[in-house]
């Protein structure tokens, strides 16, 4: 992480871009520096930290895109003593319970790589990276979840529902900048160049233990942001990360031309902005915090499009 400020490649009316060498890999969050993750921990005066992770499970909603979350048992502490040991059981001795895990690299609360949208007929994403030349079958191989870097910024959580008096928004029900205005208005807040910016829709109120019911999350999941809020975040505000307590960020189905996720597009591949998806807001809100911390790691995983089953925090 190097010594650049926040704004170094931000451009207002213009955002971030392809602007950080033809090997870039990272986009936006090369924006972080110490002098930024110095700011944010500035923001740090009363030490309570708010996770903002779901648990999930093989219940778990999801985007019916990715496939279900299973753990199955894959060493018992019998079968791992019989195969490893010999003779007469001993009150002494010691065994394990290990598990195998299968799951989608978008499952539960999690960051979209870079290389998760493709757009043209070569399928390219952030930076010129195509499907041809840089995938194979062991997943991406440029611009991949394991490439994020460890993320100290700044953040601010806009309450939408609130500021529209309801208690959530519907599904499919646009964001729209006025709509994100209204929120920081209420809040007393503000969006400074760098910042991760946080969109709640209320769906978390819905989540319970492990987002098992799928019908009661699903009548406020794809609400979300418009291709012009979206613009309005980077290009006017200087977001680094945009994160929602949605599935998709975006609202869904797309209201802007007949791309079907303009906002995907727009955000991962075109301005190397990471998107956050089923982040949790609601203790945030429930203590009307608008600014705080917000640090996330993401899984070191090769191939991988998106961080997943991350627990990121705000800190306050």
């Amino acid at each position: 992480m190097g010594e650049r400020p926040p704004n170094r490649a931000w451009r207002q009316g213009k955002g971030w871009g392809w602007v950080w060498g033809p090997d870039d890999e990272v986009g936006a969050l090369n924006a972080l520096s110490s002098a930024s993750v110095l700011a944010a921990l500035s923001k740090v005066n009363i030490g309570r930290v708010f996770d903002l992770g779901v648990t999930i499970d093989r219940r778990s909603y999801s985007s019916p895109a990715h496939p279900r979350t299973e753990v199955v048992r894959y060493r018992t502490p019998e079968s791992f003593l019989k195969d490893t040991t010999t003779g007469p059981r001993q009150d002494t001795d010691v065994s394990f319970n290990t598990s195998l895990i299968m799951i989608s690299d978008h499952a539960g609360t999690q960051i979209d790589g870079l290389g998760h949208a493709t757009t043209g007929l070569d399928n390219h994403w952030y930076n010129g990276f195509s499907w041809s030349e840089a995938s194979g079958d062991f997943g991406i191989e440029r611009a991949g979840a394991a490439g994020i870097p460890p993320i100290i910024a700044s953040a601010v959580m806009l309450d939408v529902p609130r500021a529209l008096g309801v208690t959530a928004l519907k599904a499919g029900q646009a964001i729209n900048v006025e709509d994100l205005e209204s929120a920081i208005d209420r809040q007393h807040t503000h969006i400074s160049p760098g910042d991760v910016v946080c969109i709640r829709t209320g769906v978390m109120e819905r989540w319970g233990a492990v987002g098992a019911d799928h019908a009661q999350i699903a009548e406020i999941d794809l609400a979300g942001l418009s291709l012009a809020s979206a613009k309005w975040l980077v290009e006017e505000k200087g977001a680094i990360l945009i994160a929602a307590d949605t599935s998709t960020v975006e609202v869904s189905p797309a209201v802007d031309g007949n791309c079907a996720a303009p906002v995907h597009r727009y955000l991962l591949a075109e301005q190397g902005v990471h998107m956050g998806e089923l982040h949790n807001f609601e203790d945030l809100a429930r203590e009307g915090i608008s600014r705080f911390c917000y640090i996330a790691l993401a899984p070191k995983v090769a191939g991988t499009t998106a961080g997943f089953a991350m627990r990121p925090v705000g800190v306050v």
